[in-house]
């Protein structure tokens, strides 16, 4: 593999999940609405973004920038979301 493409292919593996996960999270909890009725159109964009999360680490020149460029978005993301949460802004309604 030429120009870090392996390493860009493990950063696709392993944060591509999280941050789709922590994207789709912070959007569902986030998007007003009854969450019964909303949850499963979320549930069903978390394919298409995580594809679209996976492609986005061939996109930079080196794999140290997929690795920090998709590392950060998801902690990013994560923090959001229990930043949010910390404040009952978000949650999950019963």
């Amino acid at each position: 593999m030429k120009d870090g493409m392996g390493v860009r292919a493990l950063a696709a593996l392993l944060l591509g999940l999280p941050l789709t996960v922590g994207l789709v999270g912070v959007f569902a909890l986030a998007w007003p609405g009854d969450q019964q009725v909303t949850a499963l159109p979320w549930m069903l964009l978390a394919f298409p973004v995580w594809i679209a999360a996976m492609s986005l680490a061939f996109m930079f020149r080196s794999g140290l920038r997929a690795w920090l460029w998709l590392g950060g978005a998801t902690l990013l993301c994560f923090a959001l979301l229990y930043g949010l949460k910390a404040v009952h802004l978000i949650g999950v309604q019963g």
